[in-house]
């Protein structure tokens, strides 16, 4: 059954400089009806902390977290909800990717925070529409539409390269 209202996904990036990168993950949720909200502010876990805890009440169903540091922003939101999180780590001159991605392999016990690929803001919103599809079924129908382009573009890109190569 439908909930009654609108899907709504939380973007919070740790300042305001991540923001051209989560254009296409914000771009991609609108394309697919969900509403956004964005917040850049949160980059102290006090904040996060509040954030958090208010997110239900404020009809959120996923937040995508921004990270591009070792700091825990995502797992200090992610121990204050039960609203699924997905960690973005996201590549700053003087960091590793791998230095990004290292701490999602020690996550604390009991506080799930779902991670993509380094700066893979598109795979976020992706992933974000996914779990709402769950419970909204008109996202679920354009989730399926999406698949099916994919399957049928990779088809056909797969057939030009056998007729050129083959």
């Amino acid at each position: 059954m439908d909930k009654l209202k609108n899907p709504k996904v939380a973007v919070v990036m740790e300042n305001d400089g991540q923001l051209e990168i989560f254009q296409p993950c914000i771009e991609f949720l609108e394309k697919f009806g969900v509403e956004v909200i964005v917040n850049s502010k949160l980059n102290d876990s006090k904040k996060a902390l509040e954030y958090a805890k208010d997110a239900d009440n404020n009809k959120i169903d996923v937040i995508i977290v921004g990270c591009d540091n070792e700091k825990k922003l995502a797992h200090v939101i992610a121990g204050a909800t039960f609203i699924p999180v997905i960690k973005v780590p996201v590549k700053k001159e003087g960091i590793n990717g791998l230095d990004l991605l290292m701490p999602m392999a020690i996550q604390t016990e009991n506080v799930p925070v779902a991670t993509v690929a380094v700066n893979g803001t598109e795979n976020a919103a992706l992933l974000a529409v996914q779990i709402l599809s769950t419970a909204y079924n008109e996202l679920r129908g354009k989730m399926k539409e999406y698949k099916e382009g994919l399957r049928q573009m990779v088809e056909q890109k797969d057939k030009l390269l056998r007729e050129q190569y083959l």
